[in-house]
């Protein structure tokens, strides 16, 4: 078997912000409470692994932003079944076609 990956600081501090993130209940919170709760984490993050640079602490704390942020807005107007539409597979090929004629 190959060598397992060893995991670096970031890597385990990435793991340690997640976990407060479930254990916290942030996804359930407003978006700006989300936004206050992780500066207030950045912060303790920032103490609890001085071993991180600035760089990444700065790449830990954009992991967090995109992980509180939602894929899909909430609320009734905002879900799947009202999206657009995108482009299928007979458009992709009508497509193709119309620019090889």
């Amino acid at each position: 078997m190959g060598k397992s990956h060893r995991k670096t600081d970031l890597d385990k501090a990435r793991d340690e912000l997640m976990s407060h993130v479930v254990r916290c209940d942030v996804l359930d919170a407003a978006m700006e409470h989300r936004a206050e709760w992780l500066d207030d984490t950045m912060d303790y993050m920032a103490d609890r692994w001085p071993s991180l640079s600035d760089l990444q602490l700065a790449q830990l704390e954009m992991m967090g932003r995109e992980y509180l942020r939602p894929v899909i807005r909430h609320g009734s107007r905002h879900t799947a079944m009202n999206r657009p539409a995108g482009p299928t597979v007979a458009d992709k090929e009508e497509e193709l076609e119309a620019q090889a004629a």
